[in-house]
């Protein structure tokens, strides 16, 4: 069991570190998963600028990828639509509508000439065996720009993930010449569908961003989304909205989806209902505004972290010019063995040592007449001994060239040769200026004008659906059947309510309860004295009077008793008693602050006074329902009848006509 214990161990942490590497998270260097990176070495290597068939390339990288051609196949698509490094020619699928691409078969593909700019440099890349050791393929391409931050990237691996939104390709470039500069820079995502953006909370990519879609609603009847936040399709967009809709939260007549190139939803409202009053709306309880957590985590020293963007940006401006100085050093290596060749050419020719060997008879003594004849100018050409390969090179010039050789020809090349080295030296000399010089190249290549930013940096307060429903449902109570709620058809209207509303009721008999709207519910057939919005600042102010009789426990009579209280907190679900005893009977119920209160008593019981009032200003407000009432008279009660003070007004927004007192 132990052995099987540790078998697991070993094999799941395999796994992850393979899933982490190989699959799911991109390498800083190069911006790529190994899928990404193994499609555009195939392409590179194929790569003639001519389209080819998507079907073909998929079939040729799974020499390097071990995995099915579907996730090939999806990979590439990804790249053609991220319009960075591989064109697309035929039906590449719609981000705006959510269709497909169709089959490989039917779709073509070619490398943009800045992949091989900006990725391909053989000789300074390393190259492992493929999966099945029957090619090579490279650890990482030597990237000269962010490409992650460009392309953006999403991928969920064993106990990790990342995500990493795709930013202005120009800005990106531009942030990265600041750096190497050491200059200060920000840099905020674009999104291909463009909307409306809020980066308030993007904390250089560790944070998260709010995106809306941007809506004209100049035409009071019909709201048009222009354009949609990223990451969301039309359709998904027309579900949200019909879910809203029918939720009560919106009032529209029909909707239109009219998205192609661009996106475009017409929404059409009902009577009374206009486009300006719908915005917020749409913005909270819809798909028209999301937010999205970022995470930049990838694969940095053969391990995964969390790298801000910023940080990957100078990372990057490190890295160009590393790449470049290797490429310099490179050049500058095939540019002094050139000038060699030529000049070891010219002394050849010019010096006439072919002659030399003309009557020699063995490669032994070829080569040495060869040596000799060079002694005297070693100095011209660098210096040191001449090696195998520049005498094999001197004897395989063909004697028509020797015979035809123009000396002002090679020394014109050999000034060439040395001012291209000059040149080299000059910019490993100054590499920053030559990596911002690169980077300026690039940008030409681009098209500055034509990736403009799509997607606009604004600031607005995320609302929620809460702060924005429309109260447009009736609150009904059906006093027969015992029901309330927004689906009761008889009954009398209490109260306009949203979905998101919490309800304070009242009953006649003195309970009440905060509830959240509902279709239908069960309150039983006691009446509702008053009803309201479960808010505290309005539940808070009210002053609650309550008049009830129940029986003393000496003669049985009916005591009556007048508690007055506020409720400055409840708890929804939760039913109140305000009278605690049993067998209370509520008498009265009053919202008014300052009211007389009219006695009338039974008669033949021996009173000598059969009528008398009190105010409610002789009785203390509690400061909750859960107190005792006070005794307002032992005397039997034979009607009751409360008026409010003339003087005086209601408390909170006013007493409905629904709570008037009258005459028991």
């Amino acid at each position: 069991m132990a052995h099987a214990e540790e078998l697991y161990k070993k094999n799941f942490l395999e796994y992850a570190s393979y899933v982490i590497r190989e699959r799911a998270i991109p390498e800083i260097t190069d911006g790529l998963k190994p899928v990404q990176r193994r499609i555009l070495h195939t392409l590179l290597e194929k790569d003639e600028g001519k389209f080819m068939k998507v079907a073909g390339v998929v079939g040729a990288t799974m020499a390097y990828h071990p995995h099915g051609d579907a996730s090939i196949t999806e990979a590439l698509v990804n790249l053609v639509n991220a319009n960075l490094f591989v064109e697309g020619q035929g039906n590449y699928g719609n981000f705006l509508t959510g269709d497909g691409a169709a089959a490989g078969r039917y779709i073509e593909c070619r490398l943009f000439p800045l992949a091989r700019k900006v990725l391909y440099s053989p000789e300074i890349t390393e190259y492992v065996d493929s999966y099945d050791g029957r090619a090579k393929e490279p650890v990482v391409f030597p990237a000269k720009i962010p490409v992650v931050l460009i392309q953006g990237t999403q991928g969920i691996a064993v106990g990790m993930a990342t995500t990493i939104l795709p930013h202005n390709i120009i800005e990106v470039l531009e942030a990265q010449k600041k750096a190497i500069r050491g200059e200060e820079f920000e840099l905020f995502p674009d999104f291909p569908g463009g909307g409306i953006m809020d980066v308030s909370e993007y904390n250089d990519g560790t944070g998260r961003v709010t995106i809306r879609a941007k809506m004209n609603a100049e035409d009071p009847k019909e709201l048009v989304i222009e354009e949609l936040p990223y990451g969301i399709t039309s359709e998904r967009l027309i579900e949200s909205i019909q879910s809203a809709n029918k939720n009560g939260q919106l009032k529209i007549d029909r909707i239109e989806d009219l998205t192609a190139e661009k996106a475009q939803i017409v929404i059409h409202w009902q009577r009374n209902t206009y486009s300006k009053d719908m915005v917020d709306v749409l913005y909270a309880t819809t798909d028209c505004q999301i937010r999205i957590s970022v995470n930049p985590l990838v694969i940095k020293d053969n391990l995964p972290h969390i790298v801000p963007i910023s940080e990957q940006v100078r990372f990057h401006a490190r890295h160009i010019q590393e790449v470049l100085k290797a490429e310099l050093e490179v050049e500058l290596g095939k540019q002094e063995a050139k000038l060699r060749a030529r000049t070891l050419e010219r002394i050849f020719v010019e010096e006439r040592i072919y002659k030399e060997i003309e009557n020699k008879k063995t490669a032994e003594d070829v080569n040495g007449a060869i040596i000799k004849g060079f002694e005297n100018f070693l100095d011209e050409v660098g210096g040191g001994e001449l090696d195998s390969d520049d005498i094999e090179r001197l004897l395989k010039i063909p004697i028509r060239r020797i015979s035809l050789f123009d000396i002002e020809k090679n020394r014109k090349e050999i000034e060439e040769i040395n001012a291209e080295i000059a040149d080299i030296k000059n910019k490993l000399s100054h590499l920053k200026r030559y990596a911002v010089s690169y980077i300026d190249e690039l940008i030409k290549m681009i098209g500055k004008d034509e990736r403009v930013r799509k997607t606009e940096i604004s600031s607005f307060e995320s609302l929620s659906a809460r702060q924005v429903a429309v109260r447009n449902m009736d609150i009904r109570y059906d006093k027969e059947t015992g029901y309330i709620g927004t689906n009761i058809k008889t009954g009398e209207s209490l109260l306009k309510v949203s979905p998101f509303d919490r309800i304070f009721y009242m009953k006649n008999n003195g309970e009440y309860r905060v509830t959240v709207v509902s279709d239908k519910e069960y309150i039983g057939t006691d009446g509702i004295f008053y009803i309201n919005y479960a808010e505290k600042d309005i539940i808070s102010k009210e002053i609650f009077t309550i008049i009830y009789t129940e029986k003393s426990r000496l003669d049985q009579k009916r005591i009556c008793y007048i508690k007055r209280f506020m409720i400055p907190s409840f708890t929804t679900g939760k039913l109140y008693s305000t009278i605690k005893s049993d067998g209370a009977k509520v008498k009265k119920i009053s919202l008014y602050p300052s009211a007389v209160i009219f006695l009338q008593y039974k008669s033949g019981k021996g009173y000598k006074q059969l009528e008398e009032t009190m105010r409610f200003a002789d009785f203390r407000v509690q400061k909750s329902s859960g107190g005792q009432g006070v005794r307002l008279t032992a005397k039997e009660i034979e009607k009751i009848a409360i008026r409010q003070t003339k003087d005086m007004r209601p408390s909170g927004d006013g007493t409905p006509d629904l709570f008037e007192s009258s005459d028991d």
